[in-house]
């Protein structure tokens, strides 16, 4: 079968170098050198070789088990996938805007195998995805020193629940602006910016006098961190399709653990210069860790260029990727996600925009599971350094005893968010972290007043060994958005909302409930109970419903009625008859 696509006459996509010969391509698309360009025209190309079948998923007892495949990857093979870009009757309904900067390396008629593929997402992990985790580890560094510094008596008089509610409604306060100012600027301008700034803050901690400054450093530094999260999430979908994206972030979350395994060392370290100068240890971790993530952010100006087609510049001459390969980056995530190319990444968003973002209800369900998925696990983890220091152990062994179960979450989060993409579920997969911590926190709620503590370590720590499911549910709100402005605003929303269950979760444990927070772990089995039974099935329920709703209209008109629709409807994004939400 051949079809004609239909390329707008206003929004023709530029040329790109000549492909080697034995490279699958269009049968009319024409390719010359850079010296001599040619547009690609939108002829008649046949679509017989497309792949039409989901991407395969990593299962990973076939790599520990180092079993074959029934059927082998042929390497040769084409690897474009259908979308709607195939359709000549509604292919230009799907269009990017004019102003869309890859507009020129987008070709609906290029076709590339899947050596060329897996060589360009391997080239994306280590440039893009490295350097996204290692900014991350920046963010966690700064922001969770505060606990090993709890172990070196930083707070005396100080309140521990107080400063984290103070950092939490900053950091929760800056999520939009952040995200609005970088879309304005590029997150490629406004993330390092961000870093820089925010370890100029956490090094002035070693100038602390009292509760006051305490309180307002925390605030500050709560500000400037707000909203870097989604940023950067913003940032990698550019590069990444939306199979590919949960994986990474999980290994994106992977690095803030193995950051808080080397924070923890770092700790034992430099704790033991209590003294020089005649200053507490955990002012100089402020300052050395401080000046560590000042070193990633000034690194960070030269490690993210703005998009995939922008990565030449005078200190990178030759750019990350041939100009093939630049018209495979942005034509694989257009034809997985065409809402990609509503806006340009300097594109500030209007207050239509913004308040159309607000209003959409089909995401608030994300919202709720951001509110309450975390607190059952938060304040075992924000008091575990406290409760060892209490049972007996000093401030170097609390230190270390922390590292294992931070390993072993990285195992957890990878094997979960693994299991998800293999089974196609993000409800009943993300639950398994509630269904997890739920008989731990029964069991910490029933030892006797004095435990072993070694048992209450045990304990403790196989709690927060669970699956962390943040970045299956982060994949999840930025797949169900359905479109640029949306993503950008709703990525921050539902990170307000976690930063909310934070603030929650850290006035849950009360020091008239220490030490064992009886009344706390009974209020954290109620809502991990909630969750479990109610929140997360009721979530499923709810987008099985609307999508079969769609479903049964949208497959029921023709090409040119689907054509029509698209042509003349006011729903956007996810608002559209065609879009189906992930569950």
């Amino acid at each position: 079968m051949t079809t004609t696509v239909p390329v707008p006459q206003d929004r023709k996509p530029l040329p790109y170098s000549r492909q080697d010969s034995k490279t699958p391509t269009s049968s009319t698309s024409s390719l010359s050198d850079s010296k001599d360009p040619v547009r690609v025209q939108a002829n008649q190309v046949s679509t017989d070789n497309l792949v039409d079948e989901e991407p395969t998923p990593f299962r990973w007892t076939s790599y520990l088990l180092k079993r074959k495949r029934p059927t082998p990857i042929d390497l040769d093979a084409v690897a474009t996938r259908r979308s709607v870009y195939d359709d000549p009757v509604i292919a230009e309904h799907y269009w990017p805007n004019s102003d869309y900067e890859n507009l020129h390396r987008f070709d609906p008629n290029a076709r590339w195998t899947n050596r060329e593929e897996k060589a360009l997402v391997r080239i994306i992990d280590w440039k893009v995805m490295l350097w996204a985790a290692v900014s991350f580890s920046a963010l966690n560094l700064d922001r969770g020193n505060l606990t090993q510094a709890n172990t070196d008596n930083i707070l005396g008089d100080l309140d521990y629940n107080l400063g984290n509610t103070v950092f939490r409604l900053a950091f929760l306060s800056a999520e939009l602006p952040s995200q609005l100012l970088s879309k304005r600027l590029g997150p490629d301008v406004w993330i390092p910016t961000q870093i820089c700034a925010w370890s100029i803050v956490t090094m002035a901690q070693f100038f602390l006098t009292g509760r006051p400054s305490f309180l307002a450093c925390r605030a500050v530094l709560g500000f400037l961190q707000g909203g870097f999260i989604p940023d950067l999430i913003l940032y990698l979908s550019y590069f990444y399709t939306k199979n590919e994206l949960p994986l990474r972030l999980a290994l994106f979350w992977m690095s803030s653990n193995v950051c808080t395994i080397i924070g923890s060392f770092i700790a034992f370290g430099v704790l033991r210069m209590r003294g020089v100068l005649g200053r507490e240890g955990w002012r100089w971790l402020f300052l050395v860790e401080g000046l560590i993530t000042l070193l990633i952010g000034i690194a960070t100006f030269f490690k993210m260029p703005p998009s995939p087609t922008q990565t030449k510049t005078w200190f990178r001459p030759k750019g990350w990727f041939t100009d093939r390969q630049e018209v495979i980056a942005v034509s694989r995530v257009l034809r997985d996600d065409p809402s990609k190319g509503d806006m340009h990444n300097r594109q500030a968003l209007t207050p239509k925009l913004l308040w159309n973002a607000l209003l959409d209800y089909d995401l608030w369900p994300l919202y709720i599971i951001g509110l309450l998925f975390s607190i059952p696990g938060s304040p075992p983890a924000q008091y575990l350094t406290l409760s060892l220091r209490g049972l007996g152990f000093n401030t170097f062994e609390t230190n270390l005893l922390t590292i294992p179960s931070s390993v072993a979450t990285i195992i957890t989060m990878w094997l979960i968010t693994v299991l998800s993409e293999t089974v196609n579920d993000r409800s009943y997969v993300a639950m398994l972290e509630n269904l997890w911590i739920f008989p731990f926190l029964i069991a910490l709620r029933t030892l006797p007043d004095k435990p072993n503590p070694w048992i209450f370590y045990g304990l403790a720590s196989g709690l927060l060994s669970f699956p962390y499911t943040h970045p299956i549910q982060v994949a999840w709100c930025s797949r169900n958005a359905g479109g640029v402005a949306s993503r950008t605003v709703n990525a921050s929303l539902y990170n307000m909302f976690v930063q909310a269950s934070s603030i929650i979760a850290a006035n849950i444990y009360r020091k008239d409930d220490a030490p064992m927070y009886r009344r706390g772990n009974s209020v954290l089995i109620a809502i991990c109970a909630f969750n479990c039974f109610l929140l997360y099935p009721s979530v499923k329920a709810y987008y099985v419903w609307k999508n079969k709703r769609r479903a049964n209209i949208w497959d029921a008109m023709t090409s040119e009625e689907k054509a029509t629709y698209l042509e003349t409807t006011t729903d956007k994004g996810n608002r559209r008859l065609d879009f189906r939400f992930a569950h």
